[in-house]
């Protein structure tokens, strides 16, 4: 493709070289740099790829994009190699993937969901109804990418590199994807990893503190803020009306199209009447003009949001009341209040709380319709914000009828250290704990004490099959964990 071509859009750049030449490709990893490629170096938060221009360039690069401020003698770029100069390479790195893979999101509707808790959930509610109206469907995520039933790949990181994201958006394209729902994270929108997207329909969850940490948010403000650019980007929007935040947006936003949904306040689509239970909750809503009874087979009052939801992007769609029903009736999503069946027939949720504001959702929804004991596991990660350790301790002290304090993904800190932490908090409270730091051996603790009455909470890790120790990770799937803890106590 033309390399002036792929700089469409991209303000106050600096050239040095010719642009009117073909690139092969673009590549922001110098290793993957192969002849006829464009190289772009960014700033990353442990490395710098300014540093590995001269790799790039070994490896066939022919165009070398760096950032205003680096010391271009330093670099050593040969004559016959294009130096594209521009003020921030990750925005760059954006705009150019999306013009060299021909601007894939403006040939899909693509739907974006952000928002600190409900965005996996809401995301695989909104595919189905999609998908069961008769539409192929791409789903982007925490989980896994992909097209309708089909995994393309599992995810590493909520929302993919800008340029990764593009090259699965042509893939969608060329499959014949119609529709693209995807979540959104904050460090997404911070980073640029979805500027060059044509969102058709963008969603604001809940928010609440999460993501503050040296490597993500400096403060609520700022996390806040980075959330707020997706509402930039899009004039179509839904939020959560009885959320303090996401409420603030059709005044932050009054020339967009605005759509609200709640439980407790006024909104544009609001649930009455609901039930909740061990393994479903329903509800009465209005969608087109009639009420509706709407049933959910995921137990929690934030079912009921994430619904509410899912119900008004399918009004978007215009499509029909009983397939929007039979939906979210059937509706499953990897550890998210996922049930596992076991032979001991013990109630065992796993989800991926792991923040305080879900850790007290999740143990608060199961303690009101708990008959037993709610018997909280978790842990908290390391390299990520520390300050909300010993407050994840109290709720669950508060909440929690027994808490088995563990290890989740510690990464390169010292595991003790973390349930240190995270013992500060619940001391605080009147509730009963210990600390067994070995993951499986907490499990296994909590599997002992367990009847058939009581509930088990494996929080924080989800839909994840690994646990990280010193950036490795381990082989750590709790589905499968809990299967041989069961099976081993049989046989004794």
């Amino acid at each position: 493709m033309e390399l002036k071509k792929v700089l469409i859009g991209l303000e106050g750049i600096k050239a040095k070289g010719s642009v009117d030449i073909d690139i092969k490709g673009i590549e922001k990893d110098s290793k993957k740099v192969k002849d006829g490629y464009m190289f772009i170096a960014i700033k990353g938060f442990s490395t710098d790829g300014h540093q590995f221009v001269e790799n790039a360039i070994e490896n066939g690069a022919i165009v070398v994009m760096v950032e205003e401020g680096c010391n271009l003698k330093e670099l050593n770029i040969p004559e016959n190699v294009t130096i594209i100069m521009v003020k921030d390479t990750r925005l760059a790195l954006a705009i150019c993937s999306s013009n060299y893979y021909g601007n894939p999101s403006s040939q899909l509707k693509l739907i974006g969901v952000t928002g600190t808790k409900g965005k996996t959930t809401t995301t695989f509610m909104i595919k189905e109804i999609l998908q069961r109206s008769g539409k192929k469907v791409g789903l982007i995520g925490t989980i896994a990418t992909y097209i309708n039933d089909k995994k393309i790949k599992d995810s590493d990181r909520t929302t993919p590199e800008s340029l990764e994201l593009q090259q699965i958006f042509r893939q969608m394209v060329d499959e014949g994807v119609e529709v693209v729902v995807m979540e959104v994270s904050s460090q997404s929108l911070k980073l640029h990893r979805v500027d060059g997207c044509q969102f058709d329909i963008v969603l604001f969850t809940n928010f609440s503190e999460d993501h503050i940490s040296e490597k993500e948010h400096p403060d609520m403000k700022d996390y806040f803020n980075s959330k707020l650019k997706l509402f930039e980007m899009c004039k179509t929007g839904i939020v959560n009306a009885d959320d303090l935040y996401a409420a603030k947006l059709p005044r932050l936003f009054p020339d967009s199209n605005i759509v609200t949904y709640g439980i407790d306040n006024f909104a544009n689509v609001l649930a009455k009447d609901i039930t909740i239970t061990n393994s479903y909750v329903d509800f009465k809503v209005k969608i087109i003009d009639r009420n509706e009874r709407v049933k959910t087979g995921i137990p929690g009052r934030f079912s009921v949001y994430n619904s509410l939801a899912a119900i008004c992007v399918a009004q978007k769609f215009g499509i029909d009341v009983e397939t929007i029903k039979q939906a979210l009736d059937e509706v499953r999503v990897p550890g998210r209040s996922e049930l596992v069946n076991n032979k001991l027939e013990l109630t065992i949720m796993i989800d991926y709380a792991h923040s305080p504001e879900s850790l007290q959702n999740i143990l608060q929804a199961t303690k009101s319709y708990t008959r037993g004991r709610v018997i909280s596991v978790f842990g908290c990660g390391g390299d990520r914000d520390s300050g909300k350790r010993p407050i994840m301790g109290e709720i669950s002290g508060k909440i929690a009828d027994y808490t088995i304090v563990t290890s989740d993904n510690p990464r390169t800190e010292d595991p003790q250290k973390i349930v240190d932490q995270i013992e500060e908090g619940i001391k605080k409270t009147k509730g009963k704990y210990e600390v067994i730091v070995d993951r499986t051996e907490a499990i296994q603790c909590a599997i002992k004490m367990a009847n058939k009455r009581d509930i088990i909470i494996l929080a924080g890790k989800g839909h994840e099959p690994y646990q990280e120790i010193d950036g490795v990770k381990h082989p750590f799937d709790e589905r499968i964990i809990v299967k041989d803890i069961i099976d081993k106590l049989g046989k004794v």
